[in-house]
């Protein structure tokens, strides 16, 4: 049997179309699959992420209901303050008008109180003006010597054996003799005494000057142990006591702080010459000579004789003590009167 020839094996069969057909079927098949495979994934991604939005969205919203539950317990929380704080303005504003009312009530009170004690206060001036004029001493806690109306407008201040101060008319005698007889009246003092029992304010009003006011001041300080910063020294012999420039000087500065040393220096001279103004040269200055670390120099002192005449104070007794005659021997022949005004110059600290 003869073979097929070339020609007749490149000549198609009857199923090689089929085949052909199925091959390219399936092909698209394939490409459909795997553009369904790549939709797919997508699609997972995306639900993914929707769940993690989700996932995130219900948080917030956990996160919302408890912020919303503590807003709400809040709102409850100021509700109730607000009402409390309601009841307590309606109870205020109540006893508002009760403490008004009653203000009013006591302003009425105080003004008739007032004008009733002012009626006796002019009565009770009236009296001891009266009293006064009769003669009467008074106690002078007891006498607005600004109220009362004396002739001439004249008062006299002064002590009796007692040790209290009374108000009279001058040169009058109490017809009871009340605590005792007159001490010592208030015009015998020296100006300096005078200035030295006022007070701070009453001071300061009847002296203008600081130099005038230090001088009281030191003459208190002298005499009144309460003001306990007393620069005076006890003296001997012919000397009941005396304060020295330097210690004058300190003392100024303790008692006026703020002042500056070059100040105190020039307030010392100052203030000692009110000193013997106002005691109307009882007191009186010497210069002394002293060493100091083998210098010599000479210093003021402030000195009360004893035999000035002070009122109200007796001379000091002639020391006996051997030490005190030897102190004064010494003090006699150092010291020297000083009649030239004071200076500065030997102010020593």
């Amino acid at each position: 049997m003869p073979s097929p020839t070339a020609a007749e094996t490149d000549e198609p069969t009857p199923n090689q179309p089929a085949q052909s057909d199925r091959r390219d079927e399936f092909d698209h098949l394939r490409e459909r699959l795997e553009t369904l495979e790549t939709r797919l994934e997508r699609k997972d991604d995306r639900i993914e992420d929707l769940e993690r939005d989700r996932d995130r969205l219900e948080g917030i919203v956990d996160q919302l209901d408890h912020r919303v539950a503590e807003l709400e317990a809040e709102t409850e929380r100021l509700e109730a303050d607000t009402e409390q704080l309601e009841r307590d303005t309606d109870r205020l504003d109540s006893e508002t008008d009760r403490l008004e009312t009653e203000t009013t009530r006591l302003d009425s009170v105080t003004d008739a109180a007032l004008n009733k004690a002012g009626a006796n206060k002019e009565r009770i001036a009236e009296l001891q003006s009266r009293e006064l004029e009769k003669g009467a001493h008074l106690r002078t806690e007891h006498v607005d010597e600004h109220a009362v109306t004396v002739p001439e407008g004249r008062l006299e201040r002064i002590e009796k054996d007692d040790g209290a101060a009374y108000y009279r008319l001058p040169e009058h005698a109490d017809p009871l003799e009340r605590g005792g007889d007159v001490s010592l009246a208030y015009g015998d003092l020296l100006p300096i005494q005078q200035l030295a029992r006022m007070d701070d304010q009453r001071r300061r009003s009847a002296a203008n000057a600081l130099p005038t006011r230090l001088a009281a001041k030191l003459w208190q300080a002298r005499t009144d142990p309460s003001v306990g910063d007393d620069p005076w020294e006890r003296g001997c012999k012919d000397v009941v006591e005396f304060v020295t420039a330097s210690d004058l000087k300190h003392w100024i500065r303790r008692t006026e702080p703020g002042i500056s040393e070059s100040y105190a220096k020039k307030l010392v001279s100052r203030t000692i010459d009110s000193l013997l103004d106002l005691s109307k040269n009882r007191l009186a200055v010497r210069r002394k000579t002293e060493r100091k670390n083998g210098l010599e120099y000479t210093e003021r002192r402030v000195i009360l004789p004893a035999d000035a005449s002070i009122p109200g104070e007796a001379g000091r007794d002639e020391a006996t003590d051997s030490t005190h005659q030897t102190e004064s021997t010494s003090q006699t022949e150092n010291e020297t009167p000083d009649s030239s005004d004071p200076e500065t110059a030997d102010v020593h600290g």
